[in-house]
């Protein structure tokens, strides 16, 4: 007799398996490490953690390290990142400090990144073409060494903590999710190429050849993991942390900067919303399917076509906590690479704000779902009412 999908779990959300999922977004990722630290600070600990871009350094670093080191190590790659510029903002008002973070910006586009990347001499358009050296403006491998030293990937391989991280091929086309869980079942191991191959944005980036394959940022296809968790967990119960860094919600541009950075939150969070409600979807209708299941008269309920649809309808219980970097007056197209020090603090600030303010509506992960699937909140938007499912930004 087929054995008919049933109720789904009543287990709240704060029993589920807990994912941090991390989008890319360059120097807005000190975001995510603030939020890290304040959900650390509410009692989360993630099982899983799913990055791109910076993300994916990210999520290395908290992936490859013991969880009382996650947050000091995490300090340390921000700070050594963002190098204190020789002067203060100068003007505490919106146009002062739009063209501090632009000269700020600027400096980094010319001279690099301390620990992450530095400029190529002679530039790329000078060397010959077909020349690693012509393909990119800068070179990573301050980045490898950077990697090889906060993060231990022995600790990954070993599989403390699930880690999965997105990448494009070059001549593919594909998108390749890196996983530590699926290279153990195949006898493989991750390391910092990986990483590096999830954060390879062209043309600032060079490719990174893995395999025989060259790789390029996930980005590129997808700034958000979250189709993958989904996908490639079905059967437990999940509840996840997606820190995006760009918000497709924004005012109607009055310069060419702004329609400039409008365009980049966009092109970056549209995917995401996309995605989440996607997913909504399939949840959604096989909740209808198992209904409907239900339903069948008894002559009908052993046909092999119904055998096939209960497999299709079951499914786990998805709690999305959606955490978004929302832009401030002043910032511009250049946030992303705007590695300041003023800027990383505020951005991380930001983080640890943003979950302390999610944090206050923390009993609706204590309780179970009233018989929806898969169920998303944007507890910040208005941390004063008392929280509604929200549409994904």
């Amino acid at each position: 007799m087929t054995d008919h999908p049933g109720p789904q779990s009543t287990r709240t959300p704060a029993d589920a398996q807990r994912v941090l999922v991390l989008q890319g977004g360059g120097a807005l990722g000190s975001y995510q490490a603030g939020a890290f630290q304040a959900l650390c600070h509410s009692g989360f600990e993630p099982e899983w953690i799913a990055g791109i871009s910076i993300g994916a350094v990210n999520a290395a670093i908290i992936a490859g390290n013991e969880p009382e080191k996650r947050v000091p190590r995490l300090k340390e790659f921000w700070e050594m990142v963002s190098a204190p510029v020789p002067w203060k903002p100068f003007a505490n008002d919106d146009h002062g400090r739009e063209l501090f973070n632009n000269t700020s910006a600027a400096l980094i586009a010319t001279f690099g990144v301390p620990g992450f990347f530095t400029p190529r001499i002679p530039p790329a358009p000078l060397w010959p073409p077909g020349a690693p050296q012509s393909l990119s403006f800068y070179d990573t491998s301050p980045l490898k060494k950077t990697l090889e030293r906060l993060v231990d990937f022995d600790r990954i391989n070993d599989l403390k903590t699930r880690l999965s991280v997105g990448a494009v091929g070059v001549t593919s086309g594909n998108f390749k999710y890196f996983d530590n869980f699926e290279f153990k079942k195949l006898g493989k191991k991750m390391g910092p190429e990986h990483i590096m191959a999830s954060g390879a944005l062209p043309p600032g980036f060079p490719a990174i050849v893995i395999d025989g394959e060259h790789y390029w940022d996930g980005g590129i296809a997808s700034n958000t993991p979250l189709d993958y968790v989904l996908e490639a967990e079905i059967d437990r119960d999940l509840l996840i942390f997606q820190v995006d860094l760009f918000s497709a919600r924004g005012p109607l541009p009055s310069t060419l900067l702004d329609a400039a950075e409008r365009e980049k939150d966009i092109r970056y969070s549209s995917r995401t919303r996309m995605n989440t409600d996607k997913n909504k979807l399939v949840h959604n209708t096989r909740k209808a399917l198992r209904e409907l299941i239900g339903k069948l008269p008894d002559n009908l309920k052993n046909d092999p076509s119904v055998e096939i649809l209960c497999q299709v309808a079951k499914e786990s219980t998805v709690t999305v906590v959606h955490l978004i970097y929302r832009s401030k007056n002043y910032e511009t197209s250049a946030k992303d690479y705007d590695f300041s020090h003023v800027a990383m603090v505020e951005h991380w600030e930001a983080g640890v704000r943003d979950v302390h303010l999610s944090m206050r509506h923390k009993d609706c992960l204590e309780q179970p779902q009233s018989g929806e699937t898969m169920v998303t909140y944007d507890l910040t938007r208005d941390a004063t009412n008392p929280p509604n499912e929200s549409r994904s930004e």
